[in-house]
């Protein structure tokens, strides 16, 4: 990016490092839009079902795409846009503590909707479960098979190429931390949403937690009552650099009125919501 504001110019020069520049947002999300939505999605398709996943991961390509400074990135000190949106999540093999893990990475397209996106997540999944080692853990698992300091040598030599944009393909094809977005539905293993750091190395500003589904008191402004309604919390962290905190705000503000207006995602991602 070569037109940048000056607090922008300077800002990577003197916050080089991303995980010191770590902005936490939480969003605790009403379930009813959601689920009201996926049941009628499911009527027609009872073998490939929709999930919650599945439509918080549409709702964060979809934002990306329509707030493009979310889905900048800072290497070497220059600032970058990205020209696709790409979600990427970490997938179980089998939920044991010795079950081995995937990486799946999904690239979205501008014609992209909630059923292509779903489709492209099944694809990836199933792909993940089956015995097919992907690219990413693949060169991983070459370099574990090394000598300790010819591993660490090379890994040095690849932190190089990372920090200069010059790594190879095969190495971070199905890494995450080269995605726009990376999930975690830490939900799924009965765990409650929380913090979790991003990383200097890649080119990832954008990580969310989605924690477990639960029952949650919600109070009505006008009359005082209260009723408990089916919630998820979502912990985003993102680097602070890449924007200001309003275009955030507004950013967020988006994202939770695609996830209580689901339908919105049937169209486009690139088709712009009046929000």
């Amino acid at each position: 990016m070569r037109e940048l504001d000056s607090m922008h110019y300077i800002t990577p020069l003197i916050y080089p490092n991303r995980c010191d520049n770590e902005a936490y947002i939480s969003e605790r999300i009403d379930l009813a839009p959601i689920n009201a939505y996926i049941a009628k999605k499911n009527e027609s398709q009872p073998d490939l079902p929709y999930t919650m996943f599945h439509v918080i991961v549409a709702a964060l390509v979809k934002t990306l795409t329509l707030r493009p400074k979310m889905n900048r990135f800072i290497a070497n000190r220059n600032v970058y846009q990205r020209y696709n949106v790409s979600a990427a999540f970490v997938v179980k093999k089998k939920f044991a503590d010795d079950g081995a893990e995937a990486l799946a990475f999904v690239r979205a397209k501008e014609s992209d909707t909630m059923d292509s996106i779903h489709q492209c997540i099944r694809d990836q999944v199933m792909s993940c479960r089956s015995d097919k080692v992907d690219r990413t853990t693949d060169s991983m698992d070459i370099l574990t098979s090394m000598p300790r300091f010819l591993s660490r040598f090379l890994v040095d030599i690849i932190r190089f190429l990372d920090k200069h944009g010059w790594c190879p393909n095969f190495l971070i094809a199905t890494d995450p931390y080269y995605s726009s977005v990376v999930l975690s539905n830490v939900g799924s293993i009965k765990l409650k949403c929380g913090y979790h750091h991003l990383t200097n190395w890649g080119t990832n500003g954008v990580f969310c937690l989605i924690g477990e589904k639960g029952s949650t008191p919600v109070f009505n402004a006008e009359d005082g009552s209260c009723t408990m309604r089916e919630t998820v919390e979502l912990g985003l962290t993102i680097d602070e650099r890449l924007a200001d905190g309003y275009y955030y705000s507004k950013s967020i503000r988006l994202l939770k009125h695609l996830l209580e207006h689901p339908e919105l995602l049937d169209r486009p991602i690139s088709e712009e919501v009046d929000y």
